[in-house]
């Protein structure tokens, strides 16, 4: 498992790529398949293991906080086993899909989505400046 400094870089090279300038502060959580099943299916009706899930803090609006306030975006759960079971499957180095999935749930907490195709495509363009600053591989080659 990453320390606290790759997941540090992890968040901060997505806030990057995103643009976002703000103080913020991120909660991100390594979790065993039994309860990211519990979560996916609480959250998403997906009774499975999922390898990320984010939970944005949409309870207080930016307008009634103060300028340098900072903000709790939210929460970044990932699934260790998942994460290792990906990054086995698809020859890729267990950190560089650490990473990945850091930087993917932190652009889901900024408001980023991969529903439409159009906002797939902007998401995949964020997660490859993020991680290209990180010295990882295009996750999506």
């Amino acid at each position: 498992m990453p320390d606290t400094e790759t997941f540090l870089r992890a968040v901060t090279a997505a806030a990057t790529a995103a643009g976002e300038s703000s103080l913020f502060e991120v909660a991100v959580s390594v979790t065993s398949p039994e309860r990211m099943r519990e979560l996916n299916e609480q959250w998403r009706e997906k009774p499975k293991p999922t390898n990320v899930l984010a939970f944005a803090n949409a309870e207080i609006p930016d307008l009634v906080l103060p300028p340098d306030a900072v903000r709790h975006l939210g929460d970044i759960v990932i699934c260790a086993e998942v994460v290792l079971k990906e990054a086995e499957g698809q020859a890729k180095l267990a950190i560089d899909h650490w990473q990945h999935m850091v930087v993917h749930g932190m652009l889901h907490l900024l408001g980023f989505d991969h529903i439409q195709e159009n906002e797939a495509e902007e998401m995949e363009q964020l997660e490859r400046e993020a991680l290209t600053s990180l010295g990882v591989a295009d996750p999506y080659v």
